[in-house]
């Protein structure tokens, strides 16, 4: 069996987490419960239900859960693209984490279509 902290979308989600955790340690403090914390959440919901879906004893729930993921990473696309527009962070920060959030996007909508075509 194989553990979640194999999977490379587990991995990409992690450290995507991580960045975006010490960029938003910069936002103005009247956010510390606003963009901030929404942010926190959304980034760290993606590894956080790659982790409980690869331990679901079905592929069909296995696949519910990474597209759990992809909505939560498209929530951290845009509250990225909001922090950028409001410049809490400069464009030049933010465009390598939108990169990764398409780069992660594209890999967890593959994995997410094997495991639905799985019997």
């Amino acid at each position: 069996m194989q553990r979640f902290t194999d999977l490379e979308v587990w991995r990409l989600g992690h450290q995507l987490t991580q960045e975006e955790y010490r960029i938003t340690g910069a936002f103005p403090r009247e956010e510390l419960f606003g963009l901030t914390s929404q942010l926190r959440r959304a980034s760290s919901s993606v590894p956080i239900n790659i982790a409980e879906g690869s331990k679901r004893t079905s592929n069909k729930d296995y696949a519910r859960f990474l597209n759990i993921s992809e909505g939560s990473l498209a929530e951290t696309e845009y509250e990225l693209m909001l922090a950028r527009d409001l410049k809490y962070s400069s464009a030049d920060e933010i465009a390598p984490l939108l990169e990764r959030c398409g780069l992660l996007a594209r890999k967890l909508h593959n994995l997410r279509k094997k495991e639905e075509g799985k019997p």
